[in-house]
């Protein structure tokens, strides 16, 4: 009898948690570039019911579940067309833009290309200062190709957006050298991983990735800008998950209270 005390309380705990995961993706819903996290769960410990452990039967007893991990898909979603010359979305599945953050130098990566100018002259990231960088909402800088920060001055915005432009043609120079150092010219860029699931959320629509994964330039990403990669949350779909969730929360609890009224019972007749 206790047995089932502890499956029904570990199932309502498991809804509980799964009803996070659900209310942090309604909240992020008009997010740029937020990808929705999934619960996966596992089956605890079973056990065969007047058999063997190494029998095969249907009669089986088990532990109830847990959740075990969460997961998101990073597959572009609908474009949303600002026409602001700052924003950027990635055209590519499991593509991220690099960001640093100028007082720790953690290196994180996100979809969201939601950007703006900004000074960090007072940080001492910049020695000359005066200096604008491309810099997200939470004020960390956008990197290049080689994992520098990249500037935001004006003509170097207008030449990125044109790079990125299909009809893109550079000038004609006349020395090599002076084609080497336009292709080593910095330029907004989009990284990939092998195994892009690994991955591990630090908040504010950002991404960790973990010592033994490293970052894989994309060549001539397919970055799009004037718009921003919209939420990939599916509110009907959340909505839908939300009451089976609290469905499945009823019932666990019902289990209890049930277990809990047998086991009044019994030590009823008992006494």
């Amino acid at each position: 009898m206790y047995q089932s005390f502890y499956t029904g309380a570990l199932g309502a705990g498991t809804c509980m948690a799964k009803m996070s995961v659900i209310s942090n993706n309604i909240a992020n819903v008009n997010n740029y570039g937020f990808k929705p996290k999934t619960a996966a769960f596992t089956d605890l410990i079973q056990f065969n019911l007047n058999d063997s452990e190494t029998a095969v039967t249907e009669l089986q007893s088990g532990d109830g579940v847990r959740m075990q991990r969460t997961y998101s898909s990073y597959n572009v979603d609908a474009f949303h067309t600002t026409n602001q010359p700052l924003d950027f979305a990635i055209a590519e599945d499991n593509a991220f833009f690099m960001v640093r953050d100028p007082a720790t130098n953690q290196i994180t990566y996100t979809r969201s290309g939601h950007f703006h100018r900004g000074e960090l002259g007072e940080t001492g990231d910049d020695e000359e200062g005066g200096s604008f960088y491309l810099l997200t909402d939470g004020g960390k800088l956008v990197l290049d190709q080689n994992g520098q920060p990249l500037k935001a001055d004006t003509p170097d915005i207008q030449r990125i957006i044109e790079m990125m432009q299909e009809d893109y043609e550079p000038e004609e120079v006349d020395e090599e050298e002076d084609e080497e150092e336009d292709e080593d010219a910095p330029k907004l860029s989009v990284y990939t991983f092998s195994n892009p699931s690994r991955l591990l959320s630090v908040g504010d629509n950002e991404f960790e990735a973990p010592e033994d994964m490293q970052p894989i330039l994309i060549e001539n990403g397919n970055i799009v800008p004037g718009v921003l990669e919209a939420s990939g949350t599916d509110l009907g779909k959340e909505l839908v998950r939300m009451i089976e969730c609290q469905r499945a929360y009823s019932y666990a609890l019902k289990m209890v209270v049930t277990a809990d009224e047998v086991e009044s019972t019994i030590n009823g007749l008992r006494g």
